[in-house]
């Protein structure tokens, strides 16, 4: 059995979003195959250690603190070099530049598979500070990994890797149809036939595009997520819904209860949008931005919904009208959609890609 260490800044209960998702994707379906640990920081890390998940082992360490939105510890260096030197592969998820240090320090002779998930958008200051690091970092490692053929292209960084990197579409298990009595339950609070967005509160999400796109036509929008509500502005208007955070049944019926999805996020921090998927898994159709990421990758411009310039409110209202008002449209396309899922972005077609790459890693060792 292959023994693989995954490595990342952060991890359920913390964190189950985005890249820790995937990462638990990877996991729990390939335990049958692999023993996979998971590496992780945690504001509070469990007093037993490992933790038991799913099948794989996860291990916290004691995070230390923040530094430019760069999480920190100095006492995971240790843990480290010494899992890595039990396992057959490491499994990095970049970025978290701490991540490179812990690998250059190490000189680790681990074999290593990177997966690409986003370029570092923010931190342009620290950039030259940080680049030699992540080049270094980048050109030991065995595999590169990105996960939309959309990205691999955008980013001036992969193509740097172009002859190592391959495409792995992210993929998510197949959907649990929700609760009949559940669905009834949200129908009674917010209805049906809405257009839906659910993520996080963050500063990419181009959240009040949607607020003023939903003021401009008037059409019922409803707001799942957690992160700070006034970020969304004062006096919304009234056929905004915002609920916060809600459990993972309760998504699925609401993406039941809507009519469309929508996306709007405006900057390459949404480098793919795991909640496209879960709305295309649901026969949806989609309304996002081209923002040169995954998210085109997964919502294909009049396939499976409408694709829309970045940070437009108006071209946003016009895609939301025209998915509500062209007869047959939403079915057409959320029908795409479902499909779409089922042939590119399957759990189990992910992980079987990755199994290949760490056959051939172990193999090479």
């Amino acid at each position: 059995m292959i023994k693989v260490l995954h490595v990342y800044k952060t991890f359920a209960p913390d964190d189950f979003t985005g890249v820790p998702r995937v990462i638990h994707s990877i996991a729990k379906s390939l335990s049958t195959c692999c023993d996979n640990t998971v590496l992780t920081l945690a504001d509070q890390p469990a007093a037993s250690q490992p933790l038991e998940v799913d099948g794989y082992h996860l291990y916290q360490v004691k995070r230390a603190g923040k530094l430019y939105s760069t999480d920190l510890s100095i006492s995971i260096f240790g843990d480290f070099r010494r899992r890595a030197a039990e396992a057959d592969v490491v499994h990095f998820h970049h970025p978290w530049p701490l991540m490179d240090l812990m690998q250059l320090a190490s000189c680790s002779q681990t074999p290593s598979v990177i997966t690409y998930h986003s370029d570092i958008v923010r931190q342009r200051l620290l950039k030259p500070i940080y680049a030699p690091i992540m080049h270094a970092f980048l050109l030991q490692a065995d595999a590169l990994v990105a996960t939309s053929p959309n990205y691999l292209k955008s980013s001036p960084i992969l193509q740097r890797y172009r002859q190592k990197a391959s495409v792995i579409p992210i993929g998510i298990a197949a959907r649990d149809a929700p609760d009949v009595s559940l669905v009834r339950h949200w129908k009674s609070k917010v209805g049906e036939g809405f257009f839906l967005f659910i993520g996080t509160f963050r500063y990419y999400k181009g959240l009040r595009y949607l607020i003023e796109a939903a003021r401009l036509n008037g059409l019922r929008v409803v707001i799942v997520g957690s992160g700070d509500v006034g970020s969304l502005g004062r006096n919304l208007p009234d056929n905004v819904t915002v609920l916060g955070p809600v459990s993972e049944v309760d998504k699925e019926a609401l993406l039941t209860l809507s009519a469309a999805f929508v996306f709007p996020s405006h900057l390459r921090s949404e480098a793919f949008g795991v909640a496209l998927l879960e709305a295309a898994r649901a026969g949806k159709p989609m309304i996002s931005c081209e923002i040169g990421t995954g998210t085109s990758f997964v919502n294909v411009d009049g396939l499976t919904g409408i694709v829309v310039p970045p940070a437009n409110p108006d071209a946003l209202s016009a895609a939301m009208v025209q998915l509500a008002g062209v007869p047959g449209l939403a079915a057409k396309m959320g029908a795409a959609a479902i499909e779409r899922y089922r042939s590119h972005f399957s759990e189990d077609g992910m992980s079987s890609k990755y199994l290949q790459i760490y056959q051939r890693l172990a193999a090479s060792a």
